[in-house]
């Protein structure tokens, strides 16, 4: 025992002593917490630029006008009475949307002849512009709700029956969960989680394959067995994983995302996801004796992760080999339950299923990792001293 415990220390100098590593493994998630934390911070789209292209000028278009620059997600930037020169203005002002308001839209609305209103969206930001559409969606539709009623009015139509022509049904839209559809609430904890994964994969990428480059590792399999190798090699980064967490944690005060809820649950399955993860990088590590390669490879597993997690787009939506991928990576398995915890407040036995596939994809590397670094500790031991 206490041959393992000086193992432990070791392995904890060998830590301290690698500048490079030292700041990949902890200032990494300390600048990607701070950074992606102030990027999304306002957590809501608002203000998105609009030009409104005016060729009516009456009082309807002018109030259709002021319809837009109220709502929050709008900002008309420009009013312009025809479209010269409207590409470069558009490109200028970094206009989301441009919207085209006919020549005799208020004649034609009154006398019924239908004109049309004509919006050209800015998709090269499909966020900003799926947000910015569906605003003047809004817009559009209240207009059009107030004006069909208005002229149910003025041909002497009763009001309870202006009502009922328009409104033969209700509907309602409860929004449950984000219900302030907070973009940084959801996207801040799984980019971390990423990122915490990244760490430890290049970290463990490192861990016997530094053995092998510095001719120490005939020395470190004679102090101990297999499994005591294994154990050394892991344990410390899941203490240092555990101070990264509670600094997750702490900045989730900063930046007043409400996690507490289901907070131990999240942390019993983020443990279960970092050792699958360290496990995953001790393999690596063990059958690629070059620090250099076996960081290569893990970066190749790593880099595509938050991709083909399903966490940004649907899983169900990939093809079926891309969704055999994803489902041997431990950060698709931990964002599932993630989701399932803190976004949707679910419960811990309703993530039994991600937590098992983490659990068997750690169980099965690990034993992987045994098995060649016995075959290697044993062609070590039967060379001369």
């Amino acid at each position: 025992m206490k041959s393992f415990f000086n193992l432990l220390g070791r392995e904890f100098r060998l830590f301290w002593s690698n500048k490079i590593l030292r700041l990949l493994f902890i200032g990494a998630p300390l600048l990607y917490a701070v950074l992606l934390g102030y990027v999304y911070q306002k957590g809501k789209v608002t203000d998105l630029p609009i030009i409104i292209v005016d060729e009516d000028r009456s009082s309807m278009s002018e109030r259709l006008i002021q319809m837009f620059q109220d709502n929050e997600i709008l900002n008309v930037v420009s009013v312009k009475p025809n479209d010269n020169n409207l590409t470069k203005e558009a490109i200028d002002l970094d206009a989301t949307c441009i919207v085209t308001i006919p020549k005799g839209f208020e004649k034609d609305v009154l006398t019924r002849q239908t004109p049309e209103i004509l919006t050209v969206v800015n998709t090269g930001n499909v966020l900003t512009a799926n947000y910015a559409s569906g605003a003047i969606q809004l817009v559009l539709g209240t207009l059009k709700a107030g004006t069909q009623m208005e002229t149910l009015r003025k041909q002497g139509t009763p009001e309870a029956m202006v009502a009922s022509l328009y409104e033969p049904f209700k509907t309602t839209f409860i929004k449950k969960y984000n219900r302030s559809t907070n973009y940084m609430y959801f996207l801040w904890p799984g980019v971390l989680a990423t990122v915490l994964q990244q760490v430890l994969l290049l970290a463990l990428a490192l861990s016997f394959a530094s053995e092998y480059e510095q001719g120490t590792f005939a020395e470190l399999t004679r102090k101990t067995n297999v499994f005591s190798m294994i154990a050394v090699k892991v344990i410390p980064y899941l203490f240092m994983s555990l101070g990264i967490w509670v600094m997750y944690w702490g900045f989730t005060f900063w930046f007043r995302i409400p996690v507490n809820e289901n907070l131990g649950a999240l942390t019993l399955v983020a443990g279960v996801f970092v050792l699958s993860v360290s496990f995953i990088g001790i393999l690596v590590s063990i059958l690629i004796p070059n620090q250099l390669k076996a960081t290569e490879v893990l970066m190749v597993i790593a880099t595509p992760s938050f991709i083909l997690s399903g966490f940004t787009w649907p899983l169900s939506q990939m093809p079926g080999w891309v969704q055999q991928i994803a489902s041997g990576i431990p950060l698709t398995h931990f964002l599932k339950a993630f989701r399932i915890l803190l976004v949707e407040q679910g419960t811990l036995s309703q993530t039994i299923p991600a937590v098992m596939a983490m659990v068997w994809i750690g169980v099965v590397c690990g034993m992987v990792s045994c098995i060649a670094l016995y075959i290697k500790r044993r062609k070590v031991k039967k060379r001369p001293v």
